[in-house]
């Protein structure tokens, strides 16, 4: 009789706590609720043909007066962007960040452009250099007035130079946001490189793409470092490292055409240093020629009129300047 009590008020126990359960467990809502037209309006649907005192007849909602037309300041409309890519992360600053680098790269990429018409000719020979590089055609003050071959390599100098004076203005950007600028606008150069090999040169095997891709990055590193130190510390070291870098160290260069190069870089770097964070990374920015610093190298330099002996030396630790 025991053992059958309590099996009895075990059972009873385990049905009382279930419908304790069901009791306590919440209403789905909105699988339940069915909506009809009284939830969404319980009054009397105005006359179409009546007309309100004072309504708005163009059918546009109307504007407090005084306030200001949404989407016309700039400004405001950055912060409202710079506050979405914080809120989205880096999910949204790379989507940004690869269509306006994309425009960059392309100015970049067009100054010093080339091509080659004998590499859709099987049969045809294809021009070669002095120094047995692919020769194509092109124009533009790289090639006409400084003189330089329209070679992949020449393309590819002038291009990573342009590159720099962007990169050196994506790193005054935010931490978090610099390192994606200066990979997207890399894959960019890398990207048409290799499209390059292939249409212009014929360099089908992957292999050898590759090799020559892994030598241009150690190239860009390189630059990178060269034109950092030349910024920092004079015309000339920053003369030599485009020397070595775009006219291959050849001692026949055009020495005022170099210079017009060193007078050019710096005031680009100038007038990407005055553009606001916004406007760079919409894409607004225009380089300026190379050749209108002609003007700048025909300057005569007073240092050039006084004796050896009477130039003044540089304070210890500041770096010499060519004027």
């Amino acid at each position: 009789m025991a053992s059958k009590a309590c099996t009895t008020c075990l059972r009873t126990l385990q049905r009382h706590s279930r419908s304790l359960a069901q009791a306590r467990r919440p209403v789905n809502l909105i699988a339940t609720r069915s909506f009809n037209r009284h939830d969404i309006f319980q009054g009397e649907l105005p006359d179409p043909s009546a007309k309100k005192q004072g309504s708005n007849q163009s059918g546009t909602p109307e504007r407090t007066e005084g306030s200001s037309k949404v989407g016309t300041d700039p400004a405001l409309n950055f912060k409202a962007a710079k506050e979405l890519r914080r809120v989205a992360g880096k999910s949204m600053e790379t989507y940004s960040a690869y269509g306006s680098t994309q425009h960059l790269y392309r100015m970049c990429s067009a100054q010093a452009d080339y091509s080659i018409p004998q590499a859709q000719d099987e049969d045809a020979e294809m021009p070669k250099t002095e120094d047995g590089e692919d020769l194509g055609v092109g124009d533009g003050w790289w090639h006409t007035e400084l003189g330089l071959n329209p070679t992949f390599s020449t393309w590819s100098q002038v291009t990573m130079l342009h590159m720099y004076l962007l990169a050196t203005r994506f790193r005054c950007f935010e931490s978090s946001e610099s390192q994606i600028w200066q990979q997207h606008l890399l894959d960019h150069f890398f990207y048409e490189a290799e499209h390059k090999m292939t249409v212009n040169h014929n360099m089908h095997a992957r292999g050898t793409r590759n090799k020559y891709l892994k030598d241009m990055f150690i190239q860009w590193r390189g630059l990178l470092a060269a034109y950092d130190e030349g910024i920092m510390k004079s015309d000339a070291v920053l003369a030599a490292a485009i020397w070595r870098n775009l006219f291959k160290a050849n001692e026949d260069v055009d020495v005022r055409g170099l210079a017009q190069i060193v007078s050019y870089v710096r005031r680009s770097l100038r007038d990407l240093d005055a553009l606001p964070e916004e406007t760079v990374m919409e894409g607004d920015v225009q380089f300026s020629k190379p050749a209108d610093e002609a003007k700048v190298v025909d300057i005569r330099s007073k240092m050039l009129d006084m004796p050896l002996d009477g130039v003044p030396s540089a304070p210890p630790n500041v770096p010499k300047t060519l004027s």
